[in-house]
């Protein structure tokens, strides 16, 4: 088990809102981090910049199969307490049969195979008594589908939630703790303008519950309190 000071978490997905405020708040807890974003530059390398070599970025393009085996061959004989994934994107709020097939495989391939095509990848640099982590959402809960709206992003979810749980099954004996988290609503690009959280009120909660989990068996879908979510 790593100490305090030599914590290594890589995340993926981290050039803004939730995965930038999420690298930042594990530096300031003492964990060195690797950071992926599509594109260089902006707040993520500012990010980095500040934290004066406990951040470094690293370019991904995670829907990319062959980016992924780039990265992993990048950090090859590196080795992470934390492997996080977080990516999303939504196209809008129509009902189903209104969705084009671009839109939905667009959106099923970012929300639900490309981070679970991100672990298997990755999975090989974390350590035996580590974490990985996906970014979910109530919002792919089955049960609490209780109200009109966002049909493919929920589905999205609820995909993501069923292929990770495939992810666990598969791998339940590699002694390493699975979760996915939900933050709660965020003011972000995604969430929009009028969600009644920030990320840096919930990302330190789920950095909480990170912590907190280290080392906890099998998967779990928990929200940014630690409270199961429903499947």
């Amino acid at each position: 088990m790593s100490t305090t000071s030599d914590r290594e978490a890589l995340v993926v997905g981290a050039s803004r809102g939730l995965g930038l405020v999420l690298v930042d708040e594990l530096a300031r807890r003492g964990w060195r981090v690797i950071a992926t974003t599509r594109r260089g530059g902006g707040e993520l390398q500012a990010t980095a910049d500040a934290w004066n070599g406990r951040v470094e970025v690293e370019s991904l393009e995670m829907t990319s199969p062959e980016q992924l085996t780039a990265l992993r061959e990048r950090l090859k004989g590196r080795r992470f307490d934390l492997l996080f994934v977080n990516a999303a994107i939504d196209r809008g709020n129509l009902p189903v049969h209104e969705v084009s097939t671009d839109m939905f495989t667009e959106v099923m391939i970012t929300n639900a195979l490309s981070p679970l095509r991100a672990l298997e990848a990755l999975r090989g640099l974390v350590a035996p008594a580590g974490t990985v982590a996906v970014m979910s959402s109530e919002q792919g809960s089955i049960s609490l589908n209780t109200e009109d709206g966002y049909e493919l992003y929920k589905a999205s979810k609820a995909a993501l939630n069923q292929l990770m749980r495939s992810y666990a099954t598969r791998h339940a004996d590699d002694g390493r703790t699975k979760l996915l988290i939900d933050p709660g609503h965020n003011r972000t690009r995604l969430g929009g303008p009028d969600a009644p959280l920030t990320p840096q009120e919930s990302i330190p909660a789920v950095v909480d519950v990170l912590e907190a989990q280290a080392g906890a068996p099998g998967l779990q879908f928990l929200d940014r309190h630690g409270v199961t979510v429903p499947w």
